[in-house]
């Protein structure tokens, strides 16, 4: 098998991994990165390659550049690439109300990596001519039109495609081009929407996203935005003709390669998987749930550019919950604002690394929320032999009440990449940032992205998922550990469940109190099993009272048993020092400095 070159192209960074065998295994050999080159004055995706694999080269001490005139890499070697430059795939998305087929809309373009530009239904509030005004402006790659099911009411769907026609969006590449717009609703309303748009725009028909209130066909939808993606963006955007001339696959929207290689080791381990993305503007939410694949994107949700809304969304009071120490909420606002305004410095002390954890942690929980309030169970049609005849409007209070498909009881393997989390300072506040921010429950492993790696494997998963995994395990991840966690009704302070196992061949036995988190460090090498018995009342996975016995990996933190939550205890600042101690996270020399800093923070803002 040969060896591999792949780039991930973003939207300022161009990052180029190098793959060959060694003893039998692939490797990461050698990394670089060079600045993207997608605007002026280069305009030529092609040249930051081109710059990221020199330096790749002199890394590797190889020559991976053609010599020959018209090709970009030397033939014995494999390109594959994944792309996020020039702001990604961008889409503007169409549907009849926003709880029903908007979010299945939203869910076929966030599933094939694209950005959302705006979500348009008819329940939004918006009149006629913000709607007009949005589709004008708008300058998508493509336009997702969708609404109504097979059998329910054609004219919200063909009165936008009016609205599409007259609007005359243009694309945001290649002026002179046709706009493309897939068309994913109402099968009854094809002719209408052909006839309307077939002339001036690059029309795409594909089967209904939801053709029944009690039904989901994301597939066509996903394919035909991928493959405009491939035929239409790339081909458009300056530079990618070079690109894609010289890949071994077709070129992959980066958020989807992320997911793919998620979806890739779901199957792989047969376990549901959780992945997070956090970045300075967005955090991106990925699951692979029972086998299928689902993407959020939390647009205003970062550590930098759009920290701000994280404080405005959450409250400073559950910022403050996750401080050791006390603030003022003036000088609070102040850090979190001069961040806002500073976005690539990074924290001073001590006390501005815990605030910017603090607020990483409400980060990922709202995008968590966000995530499950889309990934949800679909409205079931109650009405026997009506399934396809119910209007959206009734089928709205029926999916108010539907329960979201996350169960955090069911998630085996919760993955982190982003800054905040990837570049923590110690692997413990990595994973207690995640343990605090999604609560997982039962049985979980954790782990890192520690060098953004990800997409780059899930573009080479199409051709070698094998390879890809293999790589993933073994450079990509860094495993942290395995959290045990229980659920129920024992009060705070009384004993939860009693641990016995073995850890390499060492006997362990010990009780967990409910309210309390302990860790037992357990190496990356290290393997066990536990039984763990718990005390009426309590669930570890299996059922209230049941006992559950399962196999268990170390890490970077190693075992970690929590019973902090779903108790009603009072959080205060001593109490996430007692908690930031015994998880490894910070040192009580740290706290007493964050401490000391927060009040000379407070009194010179008095002064």
């Amino acid at each position: 098998m040969p060896s591999f070159i792949i780039t991930d192209i973003g939207s300022t960074t161009t990052k180029a991994l190098y793959l060959t065998k060694r003893s039998g295994f692939y490797r990461l050999a050698a990394r670089a990165e060079a600045p993207t080159t997608v605007e002026a004055p280069y305009e030529d995706v092609a040249i930051g390659v081109r710059n990221a694999l020199e330096k790749l080269g002199k890394e590797a001490q190889k020559q991976f550049l053609s010599e020959n005139e018209g090709e970009l890499i030397s033939s014995e070697h494999e390109y594959y690439s994944s792309s996020s430059a020039g702001g990604g795939l961008q889409v503007l998305v169409i549907g009849l109300f926003s709880k029903i087929t908007a979010v299945s809309a939203q869910k076929a373009a966030l599933g094939a990596g694209a950005i959302l530009i705006d979500v348009i239904s008819n329940d939004d509030n918006r009149s006629l001519y913000e709607r007009v005004d949005i589709v004008r402006r708008a300058r998508p790659d493509m336009i997702l039109l969708t609404g109504g099911f097979d059998e329910g009411d054609i004219n919200f769907v063909t009165e936008f495609a009016d609205i599409i026609n007259s609007a005359n969006p243009l694309p945001r590449f290649g002026d002179k081009l046709k706009l493309p717009v897939i068309y994913a609703g109402n099968i009854r309303a094809r002719e209408l929407i052909e006839d309307t748009l077939r002339d001036e725009f690059n029309l795409h028909i594909v089967e209904n996203l939801r053709p029944t209130i009690d039904k989901e066909e994301l597939g066509p939808a996903r394919k035909a935005i991928h493959d405009l993606f491939l035929s239409h963006v790339m081909q458009q955007a300056p530079g990618y003709s070079t690109i894609s001339n010289a890949v071994s696959a077709p070129i992959m929207p980066t958020p989807l390669a992320f997911g793919h290689i998620i979806s890739e080791l779901s199957k792989e381990e047969q376990v549901d998987i959780l992945a997070v993305d956090i970045g300075g503007a967005t955090t991106d939410i990925f699951s692979s749930i029972n086998d299928e694949f689902n993407r959020t994107v939390s647009a205003n949700l970062g550590m930098s550019y759009s920290i701000a809304n994280v404080m405005q969304s959450s409250g400073l009071e559950n910022i403050k919950k996750w401080l050791p120490f006390e603030i003022d909420d003036i000088v609070l606002e102040n850090i979190i604002g001069d961040k806002m305004l500073n976005p690539t410095e990074l924290p001073a002390n001590e006390m501005g690394l815990m605030i910017e954890q603090a607020i990483a942690r409400e980060a990922l929980r709202l995008s968590l929320d966000h995530h499950k309030s889309l990934i949800r169970e679909l409205p079931k049609d109650t009405k026997a032999g009506s399934i396809g005849l119910i209007k959206e409007p009734e089928a709205i209070s029926d999916w108010d009440h539907t329960d979201t498909l996350v169960d955090m009881m069911r998630m085996g393997l919760l993955i982190g990449s982003g800054g905040v989390l990837s570049h923590a300072p110690k692997r413990n506040q990595t994973a207690m940032m995640m343990i605090d921010a999604f609560r997982p429950v039962g049985v979980t492993r954790l782990a890192v992205d520690s060098v953004f790696m990800m997409p780059h494997l899930g573009v080479l998963a199409q051709r070698y998922p094998k390879v890809a995994l293999q790589v993933l395990v073994d450079d990509c991840f860094v495993p942290l550990g395995t959290i045990i966690s229980g659920t129920g009704s024992v009060k705070i302070g009384q004993k939860a469940a009693r641990i016995e196992g073995h850890i390499n061949n060492r006997k362990i036995q010990f009780d967990i109190f409910r309210g309390n988190i302990r860790v037992l460090p357990i190496s990356r090498n290290q393997i066990g099993h536990v039984k763990i018995i718990p005390e009426e009342g309590m669930d570890f996975g299996n059922g209230n009272g049941r006992a559950v016995e399962t196999p268990i990996t170390g890490g970077e933190t190693g075992l970690i048993f929590d019973l902090r939550f779903g108790c009603d205890q009072r959080i205060s600042p001593d109490i996430v020092k007692e908690w930031m101690i015994s998880t490894g996270c910070f040192s009580s020399e740290e706290i007493d400095n964050a401490r000391r800093q927060a009040r000379e923070r407070s009194r010179n803002n008095k002064n």
